[in-house]
């Protein structure tokens, strides 16, 4: 069966804007309350810390004791030693996010110092391999590898200060544009008046 496929993209963009039009209080409400939850997070963002580890704990601590569940209901499969050990480490893991909250908060601020210095390195080289090119962006791509590294940099000197913040500040910045950009697309669909200028 061949299908339209430009009929099917434009059906479905059309549905996703009058889905918008209909519901964009609703859109508009959430990007609020998420611009709320991201300047919250960024004022107070030892708090949003320790929140963000607390709930990563309970996802670990769910999904292991989920795991473990439906392993157990298929223990006559294959690799059910390893599901069970994927279970097993997902429980420990959300247990000690929960009973350590702060050792969890230095756990996971070392696995984005580390994901922010790779992350750099690797943009650094790409840039330079595409630094040729004839749209000229390799620049930019370099500089934000550079400033990646250099987060990294600041985030490690000062551990284990920047572990009761950084988590927290990161959340809020993403929390707050996520929410400025549901806004500006909730006041963009939300319906015009018959007299008012295209």
């Amino acid at each position: 069966m061949v299908t339209n496929q430009p009929d099917d993209v434009r059906r479905i963009s059309a549905a996703l804007g009058t889905t918008l039009r209909h519901h964009w209080v609703l859109f508009l409400s959430e990007g609020i309350a998420l611009v709320i939850l991201g300047i919250l997070a960024i004022l107070v963002p030892a708090m949003a810390s320790i929140a963000a580890t607390l709930l990563f704990g309970w996802i670990l601590l769910i999904s292991g004791v989920i795991g473990l569940i439906s392993t157990y209901r298929a223990r006559h499969a294959p690799g059910v030693a390893w599901s069970i050990a994927s279970a097993i480490i997902g429980i420990a893991a959300g247990v000690l996010l929960l009973g350590r909250p702060f050792l969890g908060l230095l756990s996971l601020t070392a696995v984005l110092i580390a994901f922010l210095f790779l992350e750099g390195i690797v943009s650094i080289f790409y840039a330079l391999e595409h630094r040729k090119a004839p749209s000229g962006r390799w620049g930019w791509m370099c500089a934000s590898g550079i400033i990646d590294i250099v987060l990294a940099a600041i985030l490690f000197a000062g551990l284990p200060g920047t572990a009761a913040w950084a988590l927290g500040v990161l959340l809020g910045v993403n929390l707050l544009f996520g929410g400025w950009a549901m806004i500006v697309m909730a006041l963009a669909a939300r319906p015009r008046s018959p007299d008012a200028p295209a």
